[in-house]
């Protein structure tokens, strides 16, 4: 599986199982929340798929699995067992509801439960059991308030300090979010501005700030240092690539390090806004642009320890997938 074909994977985003189940429980988190998922390892990369009705197949050959497309075959690899929702890391979504309703993003149609602090403690008591447990990263909805969320995940994180491994943090931020985490433990943050556009972002995102949350970004690399601040960035939202292009390099020059995500189109919210999944071509340029604004601005995709960067299984990762 070379970027090219991994970026084709990541378009399609699917795959249907034969004779198969998918790995762990569903999603509880983002756009794809309730969703299942299987992790696909071919030659070093990683790529997730939802299970879903799919051009692509996935079925068993031997001690190899096949990733299929017709009588053509995509991929040769095996699957990778996930720990708490990925390879390698206890990632865990501790309110799985939200009061704002990004119009991209399941959770707020599923408004889920809440995990309590006990209950996240005993799952990564569960995960370090294993011995594959490399790192903690936590995200969350936003059950009441931002500040009552930072709060919660800060009260939760200073319990996890125990387990001796780096702990990521992603949520909405607040004004004094970055010291707050920080203090609780947190080595990363990611805070999502979703979209480089802000008219989109006005119109997806209702009662969230645009400019607060660059503010937040711009404020965390001051406190956690550089290759440790994150922010998602949806491609296929309607956005242009000059727009993504210039977004790029000006959160790299702040030394915040971009996730570009394909658009999920959940079923639970096709009929709220026009979603398109990128074409591995743009995919791919869009992340060749990533990595060289990265280099550009002394940044490396392989120094984070938590969160998507060392995941890379929904996203072309610079300086581990290219």
């Amino acid at each position: 599986m070379d970027p090219a074909t991994k970026a084709y994977l990541i378009s399609v985003g699917t795959v249907e199982l034969r004779d198969l189940t998918p790995q762990g429980p569903p999603s509880t988190a983002g756009p794809s929340a309730g969703e299942g998922s299987v992790f696909f390892s071919s030659s070093g990369r990683i790529v997730r798929l939802t299970v879903a009705p799919s051009p692509l197949r996935l079925l068993r050959d031997g001690d190899e699995h096949l990733i299929i497309e017709g009588d053509r075959i995509v991929a040769r690899g095996h699957l990778v067992e996930p720990l708490l929702h990925c390879p390698g890391q206890a990632y865990i979504t501790v309110s799985e509801s939200c009061i704002y309703d990004c119009r991209f993003c399941a959770v707020p149609k599923l408004m889920g439960p809440t995990k309590s602090k006990e209950k996240v403690i005993e799952m990564v008591r569960r995960a370090a059991m294993t011995g594959r447990l490399r790192a903690i990263s936590l995200t969350s909805g936003v059950e009441v308030s931002p500040e009552h969320e930072v709060g919660r995940i800060a009260d939760i994180a200073q319990s996890l300090k125990t387990f001796g491994v780096p702990i990521g943090i992603s949520v909405c931020p607040t004004e004094r979010s970055n010291e707050i985490l920080r203090s609780a433990g947190a080595i990363e943050v990611k805070y999502n501005l979703e979209t480089l556009d802000p008219d989109i972002f006005q119109a997806v995102c209702p009662g969230l700030s645009f400019e607060g949350i660059k503010s937040a970004l711009a404020d965390a690399v001051g406190v956690f240092g550089r290759n440790r601040v994150f922010t998602n960035i949806i491609v296929g939202l309607g956005e242009s690539d000059r727009v993504i292009l210039q977004g790029i390099d000006e959160l790299t020059e702040m030394g915040v390090m971009p996730v570009l995500r394909a658009v999920y189109p959940h079923p639970l919210r096709l009929a709220d806004l026009e979603m398109r999944r990128p074409s591995p071509e743009r995919i791919l340029r869009l992340a060749e642009h990533l990595r060289m604004a990265l280099d550009r601005n002394g940044l490396r995709g392989d120094l984070p320890q938590t969160m998507c960067y060392p995941c890379t299984g929904c996203d072309l990762i610079p300086h581990r997938d290219l």
